[in-house]
């Protein structure tokens, strides 16, 4: 995480000088286009302009759910000593046992305590479980070990109740392929193994923007305000996404505002920031003027969508990737599928997210413009438009099963269309 070049962010400078009331500097303006990107472009290139993050090494504790980059193999014999499966006594020969001292080499007639994973001493043969055995007295009154009556016939066998050296695997064996997404038995394969360290893919940092003078965190909101949609699940879902949230942060209305959001956390550093709102051209939207200002380029300027049609892909000169979304709910998922879903895949080497194919349930009227992005439910096998799917509502999309993409021209019923899968379906 966090593997661009330059921490300060280019942004840190300028944070200051617009403060104090100093103009931004001419830079290359965002760029013009007579039509925005198509639905289809938009989202390939999301895909298509990042490269993987590289590979880097993390403790076990911090590689749960990670994708390993490279073959795991044991670093040692694992068990890496004979030991005992069974507390007891280490014995060579045959009863009764004359116990010796411990740390001694057994001969023939001898045993010594032992408890389970315990180093098998030299020359003892097999262990005699506690419950076979018992201490009684030779014919001189010395103490010796016997079997008792639980014990089987002939326990102990020759190398019985003992974990021989490499019985699970030898030094150098294959213990888990690159690739794997690791769990919690994998951690403990690896520790076993010798490993304090795991090598694993990429995975993209992220930094949240949320923006809004008009925003109210908790409570009803007053007339002209509005509840905070975007903290209670956007981070959940940049997660599901493949990335990792490593800071959020709330930008006012205003240019300094937005610059110092986008300088990055010398503490946390990100490789992607997604903004919730600004990224339209009013007088209170400063996300396209702040990118312009620290030297961005608009990979995505502006997508034919509805909603969500000023989503914008940019890239700052240090590396990082901004994904701005609109500030309406369900514009802003839709947004993030269309094109963070693929850019934050791509950095973290996961397959490219894939797109199904739905059968329109009812016909869909032409609409001049854009493709839209419609939530909708399946009912008997058909993909059937929600209700309640305007651009601020997500009524539509809790209900929903998919986001399905319909053309300009609209769509008959039983008519194919490609559909966006939910990441929490």
């Amino acid at each position: 995480m966090g593997e661009h070049t330059d921490n300060s962010g280019p942004g840190a400078g300028l944070v200051a000088e617009v403060a104090a009331g100093a103009e931004v500097p001419e830079v290359a303006a965002e760029p013009a286009r007579i039509l925005p990107h198509t639905w289809e472009e938009a989202r390939a290139l999301a895909w298509s302009t990042p490269e993987p993050l590289p590979a880097h090494s993390v403790p076990l504790a911090a590689a749960l759910g990670r994708i390993l980059a490279h073959d795991v193999f044991s670093r040692h014999a694992m068990p890496h000593y004979a030991s005992s499966a069974m507390d007891g006594w280490a014995v060579a020969g045959s009863p009764p046992w004359i116990l010796a001292d411990k740390g001694a080499r057994l001969s023939a007639g001898q045993a010594v305590p032992i408890v389970t994973g315990g180093l098998i001493p030299r020359g003892a043969k097999s262990v005699l479980r506690s419950e076979s055995g018992e201490l009684s007295t030779d014919d001189d009154g010395l103490p010796v070990l016997v079997r008792g009556d639980a014990a089987r016939p002939g326990e102990p066998k020759n190398g019985q109740h003992i974990r021989p050296t490499g019985q699970e695997a030898e030094a150098g064996e294959l213990l888990i392929k690159a690739g794997t997404t690791l769990n919690p038995a994998h951690l403990s394969l690896a520790a076993l193994g010798g490993m304090d360290e795991l090598s694993v893919l990429g995975r993209a940092a992220v930094k949240i923007v949320l923006t809004g003078d008009e925003v109210v965190q908790a409570g009803i909101p007053d007339p002209g305000f509005v509840r905070d949609a975007f903290s209670p699940q956007l981070g959940a879902v940049v997660t599901m996404l493949g990335g990792a949230v490593v800071g959020l942060q709330r930008a006012a209305d205003n240019l300094a505002s937005m610059l110092d959001a986008l300088v990055d956390d010398e503490d946390e550093p990100a490789d992607v920031i997604i903004t919730t709102g600004a990224t339209g051209h009013s007088a209170a939207d400063f996300l396209r003027e702040a990118i312009t200002a620290m030297g961005g380029i608009f990979h995505v300027p502006h997508i034919a969508m509805r909603p969500g049609h000023p989503t914008l892909l940019a890239e700052l000169p240090d590396g990082r990737f901004i994904v701005g979304l609109p500030g309406n709910p369900l514009a802003a998922m839709v947004g993030l599928l269309t094109l963070g879903a693929p850019l934050l895949a791509r950095l973290g080497s996961l397959p490219e997210p894939a797109t199904a194919e739905v059968a329109c349930g009812s016909p869909i009227k032409e609409y001049q413009g854009p493709t839209r992005l419609m939530p909708y439910r399946l009912v008997y096998g058909l993909a059937s438009p929600c209700a309640n799917t305007d651009s601020a509502m997500m009524r539509g999309l809790a209900a929903a099963d998919g986001l399905m993409v319909v053309p300009p021209h609209g769509a008959k019923m039983g008519e194919n269309l490609t559909a966006m899968p939910l990441p929490w379906k």
